[in-house]
């Protein structure tokens, strides 16, 4: 007997050990857990703290346009002011009585204008009254200046980071009325209770689901989701949920509850405009009502509450009745909860979902012009510094005239009616080079070859006008009324090559006035008057002009052999189209930081390159070309009142349709091509003035002043010899000339003899003895 209880004390003691030592094994398991609990705790803690309290988002440069100033007197039709208040955002009211409303009458706007920041300083929201008259401001009445108002810029686009992440960041205090309200009311009622988890939010959303029957409620806080959103992925795994946990009371612990619920206003992703994720309150407004987040009615801040459950689930242009039935159900809970009252709540149900056909915030909007942009602006910033900083970029693009030239390619090509056809358009502000609108296709939209920049191609005749303007440079030699010869000529074009031009029509005009053989065009006028300027003089004028081009002096040169862009082009023609004075094309007017304070301004660089006179004389050249030359058809379309200044530009086979042309205050170039530089069966008369003429029937341009340089002086001649003649003599006509070359009176009027070829040739010698002797 004693044996067996030695036994039974020995299965007890065996009993007991191994009870201690799972016991033992158990609590170092939980220790070592604990540790690494209390690791992984100390690790998250520093990578809540790292993220959370640096910069927290990568924020994209904004673009923007323009912004449109109004004052009286302004040349603007009514309905070019509401296109520009309609992409703004601004919604029709009765009566306007907050910032984003306009209310339209017969000849009269009122509207309340939101107010911005810009470069100069802030300016305030105010009401302003228009009245017009035809196709002017007629007055201006209301707000702060008297003189003049603003609207704010249109934000055209921006440079996002590699993930295509936006946001347009607000403060808690920018929420309009009851966004705080129906998100707690939604997602999180207890967020001022809890410590980031909120184990009774978990147990109603267990307890809703069950009874449901399906998932219709979730337990996460608001803390969690933005933990979730801004730290973790969306993978559903026990490790990942614990993770979260962890996180959201270590935020708590560090941050204030205000803090973190302004964070998840900007973090929240409410949808997906192409690549680009939307993420925050403030963006999603601009995208799905384009208006400011402050500007946001009841049944607005509803409906994007409803979305954060499921922003594609719930998006309002796919699933219309699925998104109001969303919404609804926020609004419904929001009067359940005392936080709006019934009434309320039966309007804003009545509502429809107000949203806007489609996003407003695609970077496809105006590729053309931003490529321009982002070119020019890397120049002076860091790639890293544009997709992050959150920079604010002010810009010359002006949206109405870029429709206008969008629609003038666009319809054209249309009418035309060859697919393979492209076309590209450049619109600057005649006197100071900025660039106003930019087409870089047949579609607008279209992100890839920008021709508008890129597509360098032979100009054909748009270069004659450096061959007339180095010629009218020498005022001893060469005027308007000088007598050229456009007669056939053969040059050696290069070393074993000869080359005889024709005019376009195959024919040969003889003894014609240099402004006539701009105005038609005649190409072997052109080409003798270039070989007896010489070709290299010709070229060099061509770079005075604002082209380095780097041609070789070839006489194939003088007409238009070497290749330019539409933007080269434009450069060329700025200085004639501005006295003279060389402006680089620019697009970016200043830049401000984040926080609104100015970083840098793009000044305008002027640099005389040519007198004002030579100018002002092949300013009146290229009229009589839009007059009376190959540019005349415009006319059909435009008033016969307007003085405008253009050339014409065809190469070779026909492969390339150019224009060029400005008034006062537009200049703007049109090309249209292949890509495949095929023929277009199309000469610049044909193809690209059509474009100009379109855009410019639209746009309404100034005309071109009548007012003479001191330096031109005008003087009557006989426009057969071009010798000075009488007033009263028949057919004389009178035309400028540099002040001290202009002709004398002639002793008489030429009898009315069949003596032309005569004569012209008797001019041709007289003009040869003078350059001699001079």
């Amino acid at each position: 007997m004693g044996k067996r209880r030695r036994t039974g004390r020995g299965k007890g003691g065996a009993s007991r050990r191994w009870g201690r030592a799972l016991f033992w094994w158990t609590a170092r398991l939980a220790l070592v857990g604990l540790v690494l609990l209390a690791g992984l705790a100390v690790y998250l803690d520093a990578v809540v703290q790292e993220k959370f309290s640096g910069k927290r988002w990568a924020v994209p440069a904004k673009v923007f346009a323009r912004p449109l100033e109004l004052y009286a007197g302004q040349r603007l039709v009514r309905e070019d002011l509401l296109t520009e208040l309609a992409a703004l955002g601004y919604r029709q009211a009765p009566n306007v009585r907050q910032p984003g409303q306009m209310s339209v009458s017969a000849g009269r706007v009122d509207v309340y204008t939101r107010g911005f920041r810009f470069f100069e300083g802030d300016e305030p929201a105010q009401r302003i009254s228009l009245r017009f008259d035809g196709e002017r401001i007629a007055a201006l009445e209301g707000g702060h200046d008297p003189v003049m108002a603003r609207l704010e810029p249109l934000l055209i686009g921006g440079i996002y980071p590699a993930h295509n992440e936006d946001r347009i960041l607000i403060r808690l205090d920018q929420s309009p009325p009851y966004l705080l309200e129906a998100l707690l009311a939604v997602e999180d009622r207890d967020f001022f209770q809890h410590f980031g988890v909120s184990p009774k939010g978990i147990a109603r959303a267990a307890w809703v689901n069950m009874t449901a029957g399906s998932v219709v409620q979730g337990g996460s806080t608001l803390t969690q989701q933005l933990v979730k959103n801004f730290f973790l992925s969306s993978d559903r795994s026990l490790v990942r949920k614990g993770t979260e946990a962890i996180m959201a009371v270590l935020l708590e612990l560090h941050y204030p509850k205000e803090e973190i619920l302004e964070a998840y206003l900007n973090e929240v992703f409410l949808g997906q405009d192409g690549r680009r994720a939307v993420h925050g309150f403030g963006l999603a407004s601009q995208y799905y009502f384009s208006q400011p987040l402050h500007e946001l009615e009841l049944h607005q801040v509803a409906l994007l509450v409803g979305m954060v459950k499921g922003p594609s689930l719930f998006n309002p242009r796919r699933h219309p009745e699925r998104s109001k039935a969303r919404r609804d159900l926020v609004i419904q809970m929001l009067a359940e909860q005392g936080a709006i009252s019934e009434q309320q709540a039966r309007q804003a149900l009545e509502r429809p979902l107000d949203v806007t056909e489609r996003g407003s915030l695609a970077d496809t909007s105006y590729p053309a012009f931003m490529d321009m942009v982002k070119r020019q602006l890397r120049a002076d910033y860091r790639d890293e510094d544009l997709s992050s900083e959150g920079l604010r970029i002010f810009t010359s693009l002006d949206p109405l005239l870029q429709r206008k030239a969008e629609q003038a390619v666009e319809g054209t090509l249309r009418r035309l009616g060859d697919e393979q056809l492209e076309g590209a358009m450049v619109v600057t502000a005649a006197q100071n080079g900025e660039v106003l609108a930019l087409v870089g296709g047949r579609n607008p939209r279209f992100s890839g070859f920008n021709r508008a920049l890129d597509a360098s191609r032979p100009v054909g005749s748009l270069v004659k006008p450096a061959i007339y303007l180095a010629a009218l440079e020498r005022p001893e030699r060469y005027a308007l009324s000088s007598i050229l010869d456009d007669s056939p000529i053969t040059l050696e074009a290069e070393p074993g090559k000869t080359w005889t031009p024709q005019n376009y029509d195959r024919q040969s005009h003889g003894m014609v006035p240099l402004h006539q053989a701009l105005s038609r065009s005649y190409n072997q006028a052109a080409v003798r008057l270039g070989v007896e300027l010489g070709v290299p003089d010709v070229l060099r004028t061509v770079e005075r002009m604002g082209v380095k081009h780097g041609w070789p002096a070839y006489p194939s040169m003088l007409l238009g052999a070497g290749a330019m862009t539409p933007m080269q082009v434009a450069e060329m023609y700025q200085t004639v189209a501005s006295g003279g004075f060389s402006t680089p094309m620019r697009a970016i007017r200043n830049v401000l930081t984040a926080e609104g304070d100015p970083l840098h301004r793009y000044p305008l660089e002027i640099h005389q390159q040519f007198d004002s006179a030579s100018v002002y004389l092949i300013q009146e050249a290229m009229s009589r070309v839009m007059r009376e030359g190959t540019g005349r058809s415009a006319y059909n379309q435009l008033p016969s009142s307007l003085r405008l200044a253009g050339k014409t530009g065809t190469t070779n086979d026909l492969r390339d349709s150019w224009f060029a042309g400005f008034s006062d205050d537009l200049l703007a170039v049109s090309w249209i091509g292949r890509d495949d530089n095929d023929r277009t069966r199309l000469t610049g008369a044909t193809g690209a003035l059509p474009v100009w003429t379109a855009f410019m029937r639209e746009a309404r341009p100034q005309s071109l002043s009548d007012r003479l340089p001191e330096n031109i002086v005008m003087a009557w001649i006989d426009p057969l010899t071009g010798l000075g003649s009488d007033q009263g003599c028949p057919g004389a006509v009178e035309m400028p000339f540099h002040r001290g070359y202009q002709p004398l009176p002639g002793p008489g009027c030429r009898p009315l003899l069949d003596t032309e070829p005569v004569m012209r040739e008797g001019r041709k010698v007289f003009d040869m003895i003078r350059g001699w002797l001079q």
